[in-house]
């Protein structure tokens, strides 16, 4: 199976483990990001416009050539290509259109045959500093909140399916390794994006779970340095409520 992301750094982070995740449980998958960092549907429809060769072409979260959207569309027979709203923008319906509808034409005319689907993504930490965060009054229930709804909204008029990853997120700041405001760890390195080892470690179980229905129990792969008991929390959780 053929995924190519056209996102950011928060789809920079869900596919970075993705491709050895698939592999350790035994149903691979073919996976590429177009990044530029902080790039929102606006951006990316600009882009389209403009044929700007401003991508990152990116193998687990390494670029390997500068690329524009129409090029990337046409490098493979893609399965499935993923969209998304930059993070801050998310939860602010009235900033998707006309742009995700721009995006999602130019991905049907260059890949007749893929499907599409929205990458949900995650409210920033407790206490993050970004500057995006006072709209949604600096509070995580509220971004999520918000997220969700927009989310829900703008991929249900296009028909698009939703892969989970703010959901996810969001109920492991609910267990115990991961309970921030109680001392556990953030699963954000910087207050927004996922952290280096469990963070991005669960977005790519969403992935994986979306793409191939498969149990997240079933993954072997486990990022350097991680603990296995707090590995089993993420996996266990995402099988039961993705």
């Amino acid at each position: 199976m053929k995924i190519l992301a056209i996102g950011n750094s928060f789809s920079q982070d869900a596919t970075r483990y993705l491709q050895a995740v698939s592999e350790s449980a035994g149903h691979p998958l073919f996976v590429r990001n177009l990044y530029i960092g902080g790039c929102s549907l606006e951006r990316h429809a600009n882009n389209i416009v403009s044929d700007a060769k401003d991508y990152d072409y990116e193998i687990d979260a390494k670029g390997v050539r500068k690329v524009s959207i129409n090029e990337g569309l046409a490098f493979e027979d893609w399965d499935w290509v993923t969209v998304q709203q930059v993070s801050g923008l998310s939860g602010q319906p009235e900033t998707y259109e006309p742009y995700l509808t721009k995006v999602l034409d130019t991905i049907r005319a260059a890949c007749p045959n893929a499907k599409i689907a929205f990458h949900r993504t995650w409210a920033y930490e407790i206490g993050s500093g970004h500057g995006d965060f006072g709209r949604y009054n600096k509070s995580q229930l509220e971004m999520f909140g918000s997220i969700v709804a927009a989310s829900t909204e703008q991929a249900g008029k296009h028909g698009l399916p939703i892969i989970r990853s703010g959901d996810l997120v969001q109920v492991l700041r609910n267990t115990k390794p991961f309970d921030f405001k109680n001392g556990g760890m953030s699963l954000c390195r910087d207050g927004f994006h996922m952290s280096l080892d469990y963070g991005r470690y669960a977005t790519a179980l969403a992935w994986y779970k979306f793409f191939t229905g498969d149990k997240a129990v079933n993954v072997t792969y486990a990022p350097e340095n991680t603990d296995p008991e707090v590995l089993q929390v993420i996996k266990e959780t995402a099988d039961l409520i993705l």
